[in-house]
């Protein structure tokens, strides 16, 4: 697992950081890079997002430094209101493309809202939200179909089509074994959605998918079966011409430290591969707060799953349990690289190179931000729980062209 350094440019916006958003992937087009939206989320003080960000490749070149660009983008019309643990999924109908969000969890309305559940968490009404990303329009659509809320289910999308398969809904706190195909035709003037429910569901929430082969296939690991009741078996899905198919598969062979763990939590790779954390439970010289991964292989072909191989580190997901912390997963971004990129990263060794951090606007990152910084990293304290193993930065507009500061040195 190697990691290498990244910055945003001095003309990104501001993004919080967010837990359980809703990512989708937004694939190179029109000489438009690969990219990322993310919408919602809960930020580090529990105030529930509601912003639309375009995350993408700024610049890049065949050195570790990667740049990102951050951006928020406006939106107009019906409004999805601030949530968590929905998903975000990107859909093609007849040249336009579209983003389609549904499902989470908010706070309870005001009107609402007593002493005792000040703080209580209620399903998302089943809306279905349509964003048009080029004239950010939004608008919501009731489907018949969809009668109940759910949240941290999985959403796998091909062309105009999206799979909706699993999730919680929180008023009947169960997992029925759901599957809905969401259908969406841009046409012109205004869009059509229509839902078709199907059979052969999985009762699985927070699961992760990752991508295998070259077509839309997938496999899907980890999530909940029940309250802090680890799904430990993996399936593989295939999106084609005639529908969705669901078949189980071998499993990896979990490790004691996972199969004991009451939580775990991760994203896709890529590449048929997995990172799962668990925490670091009972290990007394490690940092209260420390994880453990796991890097999960597959096969692309036909092939079980291989060993795990455990790397040691640190996780941004809180330790705090309540609001059913084990069902909120993290999500890993992943920016693809062109081939001859890819085997120059892999020929220049793990050694340091000071061309890595050569950039005037970002010298001393994570050291000096200002005149007046007096951060220690030897004895910083975190002020969130996702600041990792360094201070979190946030973007001051002070100034010609703005810059980068430490929370804890901003007034």
């Amino acid at each position: 697992l190697k990691l290498r350094p990244i910055s945003f440019s001095n003309n990104s916006c501001y993004m919080p950081p967010l837990r359980c958003p809703a990512i989708a992937r937004l694939e190179p087009r029109d000489g438009h890079p690969e990219g990322y939206l993310i919408h919602g989320g809960r930020t580090p003080n529990n105030e529930l997002s509601a912003a639309l960000y375009l995350l993408s490749v700024d610049s890049r070149g065949c050195n570790r430094k990667l740049i990102l660009r951050c951006q928020e983008k406006e939106l107009a019309g019906e409004l999805p209101g601030g949530r968590y643990g929905h998903t975000a999924s990107m859909v093609y109908s007849r040249g336009k493309r579209a983003c389609v969000l549904f499902g989470g969890r908010s706070y309870q309305p005001p009107s609402q809202r007593t002493t005792e559940t000040w703080n209580s968490m209620v399903d998302c009404p089943p809306k279905v939200f349509l964003v048009d990303l080029e004239y950010g329009c939004c608008s919501a659509h009731h489907l018949p179909e969809l009668v109940d809320g759910q949240s941290f289910h999985l959403a796998l999308s091909k062309g105009d089509s999206i799979y909706l398969l699993g999730g919680h809904t929180l008023s009947s706190d169960s997992r029925p074994p759901r599957l809905y195909r969401l259908r969406v035709e841009l046409l012109l003037g205004s869009p059509k959605l229509s839902c078709e429910v199907l059979n052969d569901g999985l009762s699985i929430t927070s699961t992760i998918a990752t991508h295998v082969g070259s077509g839309h296939e997938y496999v899907i690991l980890g999530g909940y079966q029940a309250d802090q009741q680890k799904q430990l078996q993996c399936f593989s899905v295939v999106l084609d011409d005639t529908g969705i198919r669901i078949d189980p598969r071998e499993a990896p062979p979990w490790g004691a430290d996972i199969c004991g763990s009451r939580t775990w939590f991760g994203g896709s790779l890529g590449r048929g591969c997995a990172l799962i954390a668990i925490p670091a439970e009972g290990n007394h010289p490690a940092p209260a707060d420390a994880f453990y991964l796991y890097q999960v292989s597959f096969e692309r072909e036909g092939g079980s799953g291989s060993g795990e191989e455990m790397l040691q580190g640190q996780s941004q997901e809180s330790t705090d349990m309540e609001d059913s912390t084990p069902l909120e997963d993290s999500e890993e971004l992943y920016f693809g690289r062109e081939p001859h990129e890819l085997e120059m990263m892999d020929s220049d060794g793990d050694g340091y190179n000071e061309d890595d951090e050569e950039d005037e606007s970002q010298t001393g990152y994570w050291i000096r931000c200002c005149v007046g910084c007096q951060v220690d990293i030897n004895t910083w304290e975190p002020f969130y729980s996702t600041e990792l193993t360094r201070p979190a930065m946030i973007f001051c507009s002070r100034g010609e062209g703005g810059h980068w500061v430490h929370a804890q040195c901003m007034e």
